[in-house]
């Protein structure tokens, strides 16, 4: 599921970022459209955003090589102009680029918004994810009692079908076999390794979905007065489920929503916008609202408590994920990833930065 500055020394930044990375800070030959810009957002300078001179933005330099790699789709109310767009990304720093030089080229480029809700609020909600992984099967057996099944290629529509009529029709090709609860946090994260029996690992990553709406398994259980041990945190919820095999079945097939993946030997974990996401430098957002590929500042806090401020870049999107300042945070693979992003949901600021020069074009 970030940013910015005044440009009163826009002329010497330029000038020592050119002479230090190579890299191209002159006019841009495209003006754009000068369209309105939406009244949520209002252009703020790199000062407002909290911990932005502390931010190594070199990785989020290298995060954004890959949304210049990528088939933007220009959709949404928050539309860069394309051909703005691609000028920076014809004028990166080198990839060897020191942060200073890498902090003034965004500085140069992109203005920042801080982005408000439809309320007038200026804080939302930040959740994590991350790529799981789980034992898995080859054939089906009494711990591996769930399909995880690619885009049926029969014909067969699955979109508007229910989970339940798709896992009991076999409406898709059945690629592995692993644990119900553990397919089902797959299909919530989008991604995951699996772990064979003879120790083979398994890249899988998110092909479709049936376009049904999520039902969370947490709320259900709190709706039947069920509460785990450890209360209602990811954790104690796939546990208790485990445990409780019967009421796992009942709670996940009660939830309409079917993901489907496909097999890569890719190792990497690939968002919406196709290109590889990020550790702690991809986000999910609403796609409906933002073109993804954007740089975006956040400005929250780890589960732990720690501040987290970081220049981020719009990859990915998410069903649960909706609204202005909303966004999932890739946490990256593994045990790790899973122990910081089970916990995390907390508030903060969101600022989306935009090319400089004429920054909005109409939405289509």
């Amino acid at each position: 599921m970030s940013i910015f500055s005044n440009f009163i020394r826009f002329g010497l930044v330029a000038g020592f970022v050119a002479l230090v990375s190579g890299c191209d800070l002159s006019a841009p030959t495209h003006q754009g459209d000068d369209s309105k810009v939406p009244s949520n957002l209002t252009a703020v300078s790199y000062s407002a955003l909290p911990g932005w001179r502390d931010d190594d933005v070199r990785y989020a330099l290298q995060a954004f090589r890959n949304t210049c790699k990528a088939k933007i789709q220009y959709k949404g109310s928050v539309i860069p102009d394309p051909e703005l767009l691609r000028e920076k990304c014809n004028m990166l720093p080198s990839s060897t680029a020191d942060v200073k030089t890498v902090r003034a080229w965004f500085e140069s480029n992109f203005q920042p918004y801080q982005v408000y809700n439809e309320n007038g609020g200026k804080t939302g909600t930040y959740t994590g994810y991350y790529s799981p992984v789980i034992p898995g099967c080859r054939t089906k057996t009494t711990q591996c009692n769930e399909p995880i099944m690619g885009v049926p290629v029969d014909g067969r529509s699955y979109k508007g079908v229910h989970k339940k009529d798709i896992v009991n029709k076999k409406i898709g090709r059945i690629l592995y076999w692993a644990n119900m609860v553990d397919v089902q946090n797959l299909q919530i994260q989008g991604s995951g390794m699996l772990k064979l029996e003879d120790g083979t690992m398994v890249k899988l990553n998110f092909a479709a979905v049936n376009d049904m709406p999520f039902k969370s398994i947490g709320a259900q259980l709190q709706e039947r007065g069920i509460k785990p041990v450890g209360g209602y945190s990811a954790d104690a919820v796939w546990t208790h489920l485990k445990q409780n095999p019967k009421l796992a079945k009942e709670v996940i097939y009660n939830n309409p929503r079917y993901v489907y993946f496909y097999e890569t030997p890719q190792k990497s974990v690939i968002g919406k916008l196709g290109t590889p996401l990020s550790k702690i430098r991809s986000v999910a957002m609403d796609d409906s609202l933002y073109t993804l590929g954007l740089p975006v500042y956040i400005n929250t806090t780890l589960s732990d408590g720690r501040a987290f401020n970081r220049l981020m870049i719009a990859q990915d999107t998410g069903g649960a994920i909706k609204g202005w300042i909303r966004a999932d945070i890739f946490f990256g693979s593994g045990d790790e990833a899973y122990r910081v992003a089970h916990g995390q949901h907390a508030q903060g600021q969101m600022f989306i930065l935009m090319p400089k020069e004429y920054t909005y074009v109409k939405p289509r």
